[in-house]
C-alpha cells in the first residue's frame, strides 16, 4: 500500500486550495495538493517537504483530518488528508499545476480523484448520527434526549422506533423539526425507512438494507439520504444510487445484534477501501470515538445507547 498526504489549505476568506493533477491516470482531477509519503517519515513532515516543492509555502503546523484507504484499479493507496492550520508565502503552481480556491460548498463540483471525495465529506458532514433507541416509545422523553443531543453538538438524528407506527414517528418528527428551528440547531433529522413520511415532512432519510436493494433510483429526499450497508455489494449499490453517506457495521459487538459478528476495524478499512462514499462506523461505538474512527477511514461514528445514555 503506498502512502500518500494531502493538505487542506485554507485562506484568509475560508477558501480551499485544490491543485489540478499532470499526467497519469488521474490526469486533470483537481485533488488536495500533496504526494507521497517517504519511508520513516512522518505525514505532517511529509506535507510540509510536498507543499513546499509543489506550491512554495511553508507549513507551520497542521493536524489530521481524516486517513482514507482506498483501492485503485493495480495498486492501494492509503491517503492522509491533514488540515494546514497555519502556514505563509503565496500559493503558486511551482510544477506547471493549475490552482483554484475554492468555497467549501463548492468542492463537490469539480471532478476529483475518488480517494479525496470522503475527506471532502469530512468537512461538510456530521461527525456523529445519534440514532433512538428502539424502546424510545413515549415521545416526551425521546424529545428531551433529542434536544440533549443538539445542545451536546450532535449533528444529526435519526428517529428509528420500529414497534410504532410510522404516523406515530411522523408526529414526534414534526414535533422535533420544529424544537430543531426553535433551539436554531442546523443539523439533520432522518426518518428511518418512511420514504413517503421524509418527503411530506422535508425530512432526511435512512434506508434500511432491504430498501436500498429494491430501489431502482435514488429516492426524493429534501435532506440527507443514508442507508444501511451491510457488504461490498450494498455499498456498490448505494453509489450507484448517489446515497449521501452509507452507514456500515456493525464494527464492534452490540447488544443490540448479540448474533451477528463484528467487522472489527479491519473490517471496516476494506469496505472503505471499496468506495469513495462517506461512510459512518457504526455498533459498538460513542460520540468521543470519532477521531479512532476517522484514522480508518470512517466519516464519523452513528449510535444509539452511547449517544442517548
Amino acid at each position: 500500500m503506498i502512502s500518500v498526504v494531502g493538505g487542506v489549505i485554507r485562506d484568509d476568506s475560508g477558501r480551499i486550495l485544490l491543485a489540478q493533477r499532470r499526467g497519469g491516470d488521474l490526469d486533470g482531477l483537481w485533488e488536495f495538493p500533496g504526494g507521497k509519503i517517504e519511508a520513516g517519515e512522518s505525514a505532517h513532515a511529509a506535507l510540509t517537504r510536498e507543499l513546499h516543492e509543489e506550491l512554495g509555502i511553508e507549513v507551520e503546523s497542521s493536524a489530521a483530518l481524516i486517513r482514507i484507504p482506498y483501492r485503485y484499479p493495480g495498486k492501494s493507496i492509503a491517503l492522509e488528508v491533514r488540515v494546514v492550520q497555519a502556514w505563509s508565502g503565496q500559493p503558486r503552481g511551482r510544477e506547471g499545476q493549475a490552482l483554484r480556491w475554492m468555497h467549501e460548498g463548492e468542492l463537490g463540483t469539480l471532478p476529483m480523484p475518488p480517494a479525496d471525495l470522503p475527506a471532502v465529506a469530512a468537512l461538510n458532514l456530521p461527525q456523529h448520527i445519534a440514532i433512538t433507541p428502539e424502546d424510545a416509545t413515549d415521545d416526551a422523553t425521546l424529545l428531551q434526549g433529542a434536544l440533549r443531543c443538539m445542545q451536546r453538538g450532535v449533528g444529526a438524528i435519526q428517529i428509528r422506533r420500529p414497534s410504532l407506527t410510522a404516523q406515530r414517528n411522523r408526529d414526534v418528527a414534526r414535533r422535533l423539526r420544529d424544537a430543531a428551528t426553535a433551539e436554531q440547531w442546523r443539523g439533520a433529522l432522518l426518518l428511518n425507512g418512511d420514504i413517503d413520511g421524509a418527503e411530506r415532512l422535508g425530512l432526511g432519510l435512512h434506508l434500511r438494507s432491504a430498501q436500498l436493494r429494491a430501489l431502482r433510483e435514488r429516492p426524493p429526499c429534501a435532506g440527507m439520504l443514508t442507508a444501511a450497508c451491510h457488504d461490498l455489494a450494498e455499498l456498490a449499490r448505494a453509489t450507484e444510487l448517489r446515497i449521501d453517506a452509507a452507514l456500515v457495521g456493525a464494527v464492534m459487538p452490540t447488544p443490540t445484534h448479540p448474533d451477528r459478528a463484528a467487522l472489527g476495524w479491519d473490517g471496516f478499512e476494506a469496505m472503505r477501501a471499496s468506495c469513495a462514499l462517506p461512510i459512518y462506523a457504526l455498533g459498538g461505538l460513542g460520540p468521543g470515538q470519532v477521531v479512532l474512527a476517522r484514522t480508518h477511514g470512517a466519516q464519523g461514528v452513528a449510535g444509539i445507547r452511547a449517544f442517548w445514555d
